[in-house]
């Protein structure tokens, strides 16, 4: 029942980010910064992964450009490039340097001559959203990478690192459905709004 709910509010939740406008766009990824550099978290983080927007996603990119400015150490995922193996792992990234494209089109870090960050040593990730509601459930791809790099969260008391959803203010829904693999969120960021999830 989940799953096929999912997927039905995946294509209009997706078809609301890509309808917006190039001009919109860059001014909703000015507005996210804004509000993600108030954070203490974000203030407080060493280590932060994020990731390069498709699809018609909230854009991190002028986020991660002061972060590296700061001397803030950024990471983005690399997915295996095997269409059955569904992992993820984070390499270091400066916001000038060359990506390659992966099997879904999106910029990964290449030349990794340098060893991936543990996710449990991250202190922020920054994950997109297809969709969220007010009570901090999240949509995501349906891919689940997330969902499996994290899943140490599920069951650890340790608070890192500390999850924090991207998306556009219009891809907000009234009550998404949730599922028990679905890793929880701790804030969610938007261009309009911060919202602190409550713990459950």
């Amino acid at each position: 029942m989940n799953s096929a709910l999912k997927s039905k509010l995946r294509l209009a939740l997706r078809a609301k980010r890509q309808s917006l406008s190039g001009d919109q766009q860059k001014v909703a990824a000015q507005q996210l910064m804004r509000r993600l550099i108030r954070l203490p978290a974000f203030r407080n983080a060493r280590h932060i992964a994020a990731y390069i927007a498709s699809d018609g996603e909230i854009s991190p990119a002028p986020l991660l450009r002061f972060a590296n400015l700061n001397a803030k150490h950024c990471y983005l995922p690399k997915i295996s490039p095997s269409a059955t193996n569904k992992s993820m792992a984070f390499y270091p990234y400066h916001h000038r340097q060359q990506l390659t494209p992966n099997r879904y089109g999106i910029g990964e870090p290449c030349g990794l001559h340098r060893q991936a960050q543990a996710p449990h040593k991250l202190d922020l990730v920054l994950l997109p959203l297809t969709g969220f509601d007010k009570k901090g459930r999240r949509l995501g791809m349906g891919g689940g990478y997330y969902d499996r790099a994290f899943a140490f969260k599920r069951n650890s008391k340790n608070r890192k690192p500390l999850m924090i959803g991207l998306a556009h203010h219009c891809q907000e829904a009234h009550n998404l459905p949730n599922d028990n693999w679905d890793i929880p969120l701790d804030f969610i960021v938007t261009d309009r709004q911060v919202i602190k999830v409550k713990k459950r």
